[in-house]
């Protein structure tokens, strides 16, 4: 009887770290989150004809500035009309997210579908 308590104990403080050590690590995915959130929303709305093309991919590097402004550094792309729509939809554009360091380099990959 007296091992059935201890390895419940045991077990039961493993459960109790567990759920802490997890409650950091969720926080911190969700605020990275944001911003690429607020990326696609950003990029959602095209008018891009993807029937003959497939799925247009780029890479996108960028910085936040002082101000809280997205600023684009490179779109790496095949697709120059899409390099365009990149720059032209997030360049200075205005995120909202504790969890950017202003002068940072940032890379996030980008996938227009139909």
């Amino acid at each position: 009887m007296r091992k059935i308590k201890t390895v419940s104990t045991v077990l039961a403080l493993f459960a109790v770290m567990s759920v802490f050590a997890n409650k950091g690590k969720k926080k911190v995915a969700n605020e990275s989150n944001n911003l690429s959130g607020q990326i696609y929303e950003m990029l959602k709305d095209n008018q891009f004809n993807l029937e003959t093309s497939g799925d247009l991919t780029a890479e996108v590097s960028f910085i936040i500035n002082e101000k809280g402004e997205l600023v684009v550094l490179s779109v790496e792309t095949k697709d120059e009309i899409l390099e365009g729509f990149v720059k032209s939809r997030l360049n200075y554009q205005k995120v909202g997210s504790s969890a950017v360091v202003p002068g940072r380099v940032y890379e996030v990959p980008v996938r227009i579908t139909a």
